[in-house]
């Protein structure tokens, strides 16, 4: 089984990059972004509780996230791997997330991180947001606070994972094509 910590700031190709890499290697992507807005647009307690965070450009808090995240493995029994996006974004998660691995006899084999420059991330987002619908890619207040909490709060997990040896810094900039290639390279060696 491989599973992989798809790692970046908002807007830096995490979820376009998933598509690909789900398909070539046969693993399950699991991208917190749309389990949240799943549960979001179906009402459901935990949607509703982290719609709250979301709309203020806030992380979710950990209680909420871990619970979609574990239904979301569990209904993979059969799957060959994950691919996770947007998750673990604290130290907390990344032990919460290695402790539930552990109890499915499997664990984080790596942390791929698409490293891209802030203005880079900026105009992405705002162009996302004129033909997604998100309404947290369409204000450039919000983008820019996004930004900074990524930066904040979670870029202390890229020291956790090279403690343990499993960080992997790819450069996010260039074609789908190019940057699947280097997330490829990184994957083959694993």
């Amino acid at each position: 089984m491989t599973n992989i910590v798809l790692f970046g700031p908002p807007g830096a190709g995490k979820g376009t990059q998933a598509e690909f890499l789900k398909e070539k290697y046969n693993l399950v992507h699991i991208s917190t972004g749309d389990v949240f807005r799943y549960n979001i647009k179906n009402g459901t307690d935990l949607g509703k509780q982290a719609k709250v965070f979301i709309d203020e450009g806030k992380l979710v808090p950990d209680e909420i996230t871990i619970g979609m995240l574990e239904a979301e493995v569990d209904k993979n029994k059969e799957a060959e791997g994950f691919i996770f996006d947007g998750f673990p974004r604290t130290e907390a998660q990344a032990d919460a997330l290695e402790n539930f691995l552990n109890k499915k006899q499997t664990k984080v084999d790596a942390m791929l991180a698409l490293e891209v420059d802030d203005e880079v991330l900026v105009q992405r987002l705002l162009e996302r947001g004129k033909t997604s619908g998100r309404v947290d890619d369409a204000n450039e207040e919000v983008i820019r606070k996004r930004i900074k909490v990524y930066y904040n709060e979670t870029a202390i997990l890229k020291s956790y994972y090279q403690k343990k040896d499993k960080y992997y810094g790819v450069d996010g900039v260039g074609s789908i094509q190019e940057i699947t290639t280097r997330l490829s390279e990184v994957i083959d060696k694993l």
